[in-house]
């Protein structure tokens, strides 16, 4: 058998072995989107990440801020430096002291971009933690669901493709289990949590 046969065969028969799950109701579906999005602890993670932006946002307008007022400084000595009311000792001593100012400016610019290259990594691997860590408690509380059922699959009905289409075309929405699943996470959620909305169907 050549290997395209061989992947011909392969895929008519997981095909057939799904067609047999479905018939016998043993495929559910869920919607991992609506779970994220409305899974208690995932507003809470956003929360906490976006102060933490705000926080380093903060230091970052500090340290513009002291870069401003270098740059102001630095002007005044630049200008003071060709003064001929002064004698030339006095203007070559602003002239140093400008040098030593545009050095400290030009410090703190690259002391600034690596606060900037810094705080953006720090963000996305906070955020990808997050994500991480959230999507394995929703993918634990989607198996304990399934097994429960008696469910052998579950399909993800908002899950895209490379080509950014839909994976699932249709789906009845008689086996999906997006609410129980998303009641079981949200049953110790906190008085503070924010109530979760009512799933719609997707067409």
């Amino acid at each position: 058998m050549t290997k395209r046969l061989a992947s011909l065969f392969a895929l008519v028969v997981s095909m057939g072995l799904a067609a047999s799950a479905l018939g016998q109701g043993r495929i559910a579906t869920v919607d991992l989107n609506h779970l994220f999005d409305n899974y208690w602890k995932t507003r809470e993670a956003e929360a906490a990440l976006k102060k933490r932006a705000s926080d380093l946002e903060q230091d970052h307008r500090s340290m513009l801020e002291e870069l401003r007022k270098h740059s102001e400084e630095y002007q005044r000595l630049l200008a003071s430096a060709t003064d001929q009311a002064v004698s030339e000792e006095e203007r070559e001593r602003r002239k140093q002291s400008a040098e030593a100012k545009l050095k400290q400016m030009r410090d703190l610019q690259e002391s600034i971009a690596q606060f900037e290259r810094q705080a953006r990594a720090t963000i996305d691997e906070q955020r990808n933690r997050m994500r991480n860590n959230l999507l394995g408690e929703i993918r634990t509380a989607v198996q304990s669901r399934a097994r429960a059922a008696g469910y052998s699959l579950v399909l993800d009905v908002s899950a895209r493709s490379a080509q950014n289409t839909p994976i699932v075309l249709y789906s009845s929405g008689d086996n999906d289990i997006t609410q129980a699943v998303l009641d079981q996470l949200n049953l110790n959620a906190p008085a503070s949590a924010t109530g979760t909305s009512s799933r719609t169907k997707a067409p």
